[in-house]
């Protein structure tokens, strides 16, 4: 059981990492992504356009902190 434990948290920490919010972002754009293809729209626009809003919240957030 500690195996699956120790496998369970090193994936939480690989890709939620420091901040869940940006995790929550692009798993939440991947989604999206899905549901607008899966509708048939040309949905290749949205995943970079997710990427870089998180981004920029992401870093706007830290530049707060410091401030």
């Amino acid at each position: 059981m500690t195996r699956l434990i120790a496998f369970a948290r090193f994936w939480y920490d690989f890709i939620v990492g420091d901040d869940w919010r940006v995790a929550v972002g692009v798993g939440a754009g991947i989604a999206l992504t899905a549901a607008l293809a899966s509708d048939g729209l040309s949905a290749w626009w949205l995943m970079p356009v997710v990427v870089v809003a998180t981004l920029f919240a992401s870093v706007r957030r830290a530049a707060g902190r410091r401030a």
